[in-house]
């Protein structure tokens, strides 16, 4: 048995043609049928014979051993990019003074600048070697992924722009960093947007190890900018009581040095600081998102380096006319619940304790009657996948594993939430109908998690429904004979059909119908479940329960750690459920 070593790629930096690459990926296979030929052949080959076989087996075994090697050491340096980052993050916040934000920009502005460099040298050089990239995962990178990756950068953008309109009015007394970061960012989103829309579904062939290193450096800085933008936010979103017992309806912000709003000394030189201050701040949550789902797609194309599949896959196609009842349920849901988060924000930042407990009561019960929807629509999407015959997917996918990952995951944060809320509630006695509403809409909440999660557990693990082959008509015999052109054939094929017909044709089953309706109305309602949290509510600050039995520090550090978690797992739901509802 031969062997036969894979061909080096030449240094050619022109795109290679379909014939070049056809011939690469044949290669490509054949290497790796000889490789398992070979496997199976040392098995069974007598000592005599087993010289060529077992030093093919020990080439084997040293790839495997590299590739191992080039993931263990891209992991490594993400975990100190990290842990780095965690610790400039959380010693800006709590110490102003050794560790300033400007440690922390300057940290970020080198993560950003590298990386950027590093996507730049990929599109320039790497991916244009001959054989570089041989295959595509087509599950990775959907198109609406890239396009709310698109609209989430674009928001990002316009808070840079808006950061460094503010920070100029404040360049006499603040650092130039601040003013430098958001321009460095800014470029950095647009570099990025452009580089995952284009390459999200690449599997690198070739430069593997350093295409690992510059995708755990993307995947790191992104989780970096997500911690300081989620810290930020937090602290701008968090009430601080005049003392630590009680809780006050004026929101006052941490003296802390990582907040952006401008020490109380400096004046703007112009006159719409505030202007920007508060536009910025509402863009917040889309670079939150943004630094996630970027985040994500490099992850999976990392997991891909090296990967070699089979490129055949299921379109799946999604008819707005499909769709009607569930659609129209979660808009009246939405409406609801913009109308709530309006009426929330504008009576909790009164002074007036009845105007606030009136807040409270409309927030709540618009969350409990959106939540005990969502659990119904839910428990009837599950009756439907154990009626459901269709094959459960098998085989590694990374985008699959990761999307289960990061749902269980951020779910852990309401989860946290919740029980610390329901604890409180109890041993405070259950007084006052607020305290009975939060209790109720806790639990809710949990069971409601726990549907959705397995919900979404079983419909990702579903293979699409397959479309029927078009199917004939066996035409009436008397209409044959009128009509002189369907004499040489009883057989009309159904393109050929009634508009009527047609539309019967392509009716879907009553199991797909409600399960396509189940997932249209849960999408629409965690996107409104992602707005009111997102934009400020905040009602865990504004009722006293949680502050009074933890005391206020311990309240502050499980709601600012729970909440971006639930954020990000309504937003994460939504991409789901999109995904069951295509495959259905």
């Amino acid at each position: 048995m031969r062997w036969h070593a894979p061909q080096k790629a030449s240094g050619s930096y022109s795109c290679s043609a379909n014939s070049s690459n056809m011939t690469a990926k044949e290669d490509l296979e054949a290497n790796d049928s000889q490789i398992s030929t070979i496997q199976v052949a040392t098995q069974g080959e007598t000592a005599q014979n087993a010289d060529s076989p077992v030093s093919a087996h020990c080439g084997v075994k040293k790839m495997e051993r590299g590739r191992n090697w080039g993931w263990l050491l891209s992991g490594y340096i993400s975990l100190n990019v990290l842990l780095l980052g965690i610790v400039l993050v959380s010693g800006s916040v709590f110490n102003g003074t050794q560790i300033s934000s400007s440690h922390l920009l300057i940290y970020l502005i080198l993560l950003v600048v590298l990386t950027t460099i590093w996507m730049v040298y990929y599109k320039a050089h790497t991916c244009r070697v001959d054989s570089a990239v041989l295959y595509k995962d087509s599950h990775a990178g959907p198109v609406w992924l890239r396009a709310g990756l698109v609209l989430f950068g674009v928001c990002s953008v316009l808070m840079d722009i808006f950061k460094i309109v503010y920070y100029v009015g404040y360049v006499h007394c603040e650092s130039a960093v601040k003013i430098v970061f958001p321009a460095v960012q800014a470029v950095f989103v647009i570099v990025q947007t452009y580089f995952l829309w284009v390459h999200a579904k690449d599997c690198v062939q070739l430069q593997k190890r350093i295409t690992r290193y510059g995708l755990m450096l993307t995947l790191s800085t992104n989780l970096v900018v997500w911690m300081t933008a989620v810290t930020e936010e937090s602290l701008h979103q968090t009430i601080i009581p005049d003392d630590s017992n009680s809780s006050s309806n004026t929101p006052h912000g941490f003296n802390f040095s990582l907040r952006a709003s401008a020490p109380g000394h400096c004046k703007c030189i112009h006159d719409y600081c505030d202007v920007f201050e508060k536009a910025f701040y509402y863009l917040y949550p889309f670079n939150i998102e943004y630094s996630l789902f970027a985040s994500a797609m490099a992850y999976v194309m990392w997991k891909n380096v090296g990967r070699q599949m089979d490129e055949h896959h299921d379109h799946l196609r999604f008819r707005l006319w499909d769709v009607v009842v569930g659609p129209v349920a979660g808009l009246i849901v939405l409406v609801a619940g913009l109308a709530t988060l309006v009426v929330y924000e504008v009576d909790v930042s009164k002074a007036d304790p009845n105007k606030k407990e009136y807040a409270l009561t409309i927030y709540y019960v618009t969350n409990i009657v959106t939540i005990t929807l969502m659990s119904i629509a839910t428990l009837s999407g599950c009756i439907i996948f154990q009626l459901d015959k269709r094959e459960h997917v098998s085989g590694k996918n990374p985008t699959r594993s990761l999307d289960l990952g990061l749902l269980v995951g951020a779910s852990l944060g309401q989860f946290l939430i919740c029980y610390f809320t329901i604890v409180a509630v109890l041993a405070s006695g259950v007084k006052g109908h607020v305290n009975g509403l939060t209790l109720a809409s806790s639990i809710l909440t949990v069971i409601q998690l726990c549907l959705q999660n397995s919900f979404l557990i079983k419909g990702l693990h579903r293979k699409p429904f397959k479309e029927m082959p078009t199917p004939t008509v066996f035409a009436n015999a008397r209409v044959v004979q009128r009509d002189p052109d369907r004499r040489n054939s009883s057989i009309v094929p159904a393109h050929a059909l009634p508009i009527t017909l047609t539309l019967l044709q392509g009716r879907l089953s009553w199991k797909r119908r409600i399960l396509k309706e189940v997932c249209a109305f849960l999408l629409i309602c965690n996107v409104i479940l992602w707005i009111i949290p997102a934009f400020g509510a905040r009602p865990q600050f504004d009722n006293p329960v949680g502050s009074y039995i933890y005391e206020f520090k311990t309240w502050v550090a499980v709601v600012n750690i729970g909440m971006p978690f639930g954020i990000f797992y309504r937003m994460h739901s939504v991409a789901s459920l999109f995904e069951v509802c295509l495959a259905s």
